[in-house]
């Protein structure tokens, strides 16, 4: 299924021919239960596209308004929602980690930490032990609110495993930096950021963990990650990471409002979010050519992106989702899979499709 084009717009309408094309045969070569896509532009979403079934096996065909699990794509969203703070003068991006947790006791080595650095994955954190957290949050009766606090004071109380100032991708950063936004706006971060960035964008179709109702299901990667495994049912604990998580990565949507955020990335900010935010969101540390910047991965000048490009995919080992944005350009592209292994190949291999479709120079 694919969404209407204006008829207007003849050039349009052609590629978006050829778009569901590319999108029927990666799902075809790829023998994923489903692949959605979207294409976007300054003025909004041009194109986009659904083809193949909600569960293996299962019969129900995908349609446009599915809702996608982002995986990690939803880091960009909690440091944008951080923006949004800072722009509201009640956060600032140097903020030290001591600033958010005075109630805990920090080591000392955390006292040059800060907001950015965090969201930068360069605060010395890493996932070591997150493991064991995730199991016991499964089955913790406290709200996700204590448990990030609690996650803040087992983190936090020693020094830093790895050195400050260099990256080292952890969701426990985004954790955290949920944990820090839940002290500034006294909400839990699933309702801070519905308040202060979903609902205003109009992103109506977001929600957490893995998407009920009438919508995909997750599938585990075959044997050696080849094929598709078992669908997962949402109503199931390990359908998705726990919800302690979600600042790192449990939110879902529909690709056209995903579209509705990524687009402020082409135009300056839209007025939602100030050129200064953007410059900070998407700039990575001085020096460094290609690196992480807060939520986004910037790889710079690319001939085809006229400028730098953000990159970004995200995966609970059940979905996988890719975003693809050059703002120089103004092109931005999504693509998600219903499935793990070969989705992940499934919707990288679509997203690099679509590039070529709507940006000819990068074939070259």
């Amino acid at each position: 299924m694919q969404a209407p084009v204006p008829a207007a717009e003849p050039n349009l309408t052609n590629l978006a021919m050829q778009a569901a094309r590319l999108l029927e045969r990666r799902l075809r070569w790829s023998g994923v239960p489903a692949l959605a896509a979207a294409v976007v532009t300054r003025a909004g979403l041009v194109w986009s596209g659904a083809q193949g079934v909600r569960r293996k096996r299962g019969g129900t065909p995908v349609t446009h308004g599915d809702r996608w699990h982002l995986g990690s794509n939803a880091k960009a969203m909690t440091a944008a929602l951080y923006a949004r703070l800072v722009q509201a003068e009640l956060a600032r991006w140097d903020a030290p980690l001591t600033d958010f947790f005075p109630d805990l006791r920090l080591d000392p080595a955390w006292d040059t930490v800060t907001a950015v650095d965090l969201m930068r994955h360069r605060s010395g954190l890493k996932d070591r032990g997150l493991v064991d957290a995730r199991r016991a949050a499964r089955r913790s009766p406290r709200s996700v609110l204590d448990q990030r606090t609690e996650l803040a004071a087992r983190a936090l109380g020693a020094p830093p495993e790895g050195p400050a100032k260099r990256f080292a991708y952890a969701n426990a950063n985004y954790i955290l930096a949920g944990a820090a936004i839940e002290r500034i706006t006294g909400q839990c971060w699933e309702d801070a950021i519905r308040t202060w960035l979903l609902a205003p964008l109009g992103m109506n179709s977001a929600g957490y963990g893995a998407p009920r109702g009438e919508n995909p299901w997750g599938h585990r990667a075959g044997l050696l990650g080849l094929g598709v495994g078992e669908a997962i049912d949402p109503a199931l604990p390990h359908a998705d990471n726990p919800a302690v998580l979600g600042p790192a990565g449990t939110l879902h949507m529909t690709l056209a409002d995903q579209a509705r955020f990524v687009r402020l990335f082409l135009n300056d900010g839209a007025g939602f979010l100030t050129r200064t935010s953007i410059s900070t969101l998407t700039t990575a540390p001085t020096g460094e050519q290609n690196d992480y910047a807060l939520g986004w991965g910037v790889f710079q000048h690319r001939p085809w992106a006229r400028g730098p490009v953000l990159l970004h995919e995200g995966s609970n080992t059940l979905w996988h989702a890719v975003a693809v944005v050059a703002p120089q350009r103004g092109l931005a592209v999504m693509t998600a899979a219903n499935a793990a292994g070969a989705g992940s190949r499934a919707a990288q291999g679509l997203a690099l499709d679509l590039i070529k479709l709507y940006a000819p120079d990068s074939r070259s």
